[in-house]
């Protein structure tokens, strides 16, 4: 299996729910996850590395998430991913938009795929305080531990 996760500019919340997945998962030594990625519906940030707060909030809590690069969603990742998981309603619009009837079935909101908040968006925290990357942090966080709850046990 194969999961992108997907925010806006893929530089806060994406980063940091593939950082988490990536720690969570290899912990676990969980087999079903072949390949996980991060991307964003905006092009903005295109090759930036994540935003240093979301740097400096992975680094305290073990989660090194620096070497990743921004990259906008492109029409191959329907065909790619098994699961592609977004941070916020918007992102999941404009994901079924471009992603057509097809690939409807594997998109999904990240908290409510994950059991962490049905329907619930993953708050961005670009604009915000500390304490606000924190908060998506801790959803990054519960969101992994839900997704390693809800993988198969075997690719």
């Amino acid at each position: 299996m194969n999961i992108l996760f997907v925010c806006m500019g893929n530089i806060c919340r994406s980063p940091l729910l593939e950082g988490w997945a990536r720690q969570v998962l290899a912990q676990a030594r969980h087999p079903a996850v072949a390949g996980l990625d991060s991307a964003g519906t905006g092009d903005w940030h295109v090759g930036d590395a994540p935003d240093p707060r979301a740097i400096a909030v992975a680094a305290r809590h073990g989660v090194d998430i620096s070497a990743q690069r921004a990259r906008v969603v492109v029409p191959e990742d329907f065909q790619r991913f098994d699961l592609i998981l977004c941070a916020d309603r918007r992102n999941l619009t404009a994901l079924r938009t471009l992603g057509g009837q097809a690939a409807s079935g594997r998109i999904a909101l990240a908290l409510d795929w994950s059991g962490v908040a049905g329907g619930g968006d993953v708050p961005d925290p670009y604009t915000g305080t500390a304490a606000d990357f924190e908060h998506v942090n801790m959803l990054a966080r519960e969101v992994a531990h839900g997704l390693l709850r809800r993988l198969p046990p075997q690719a």
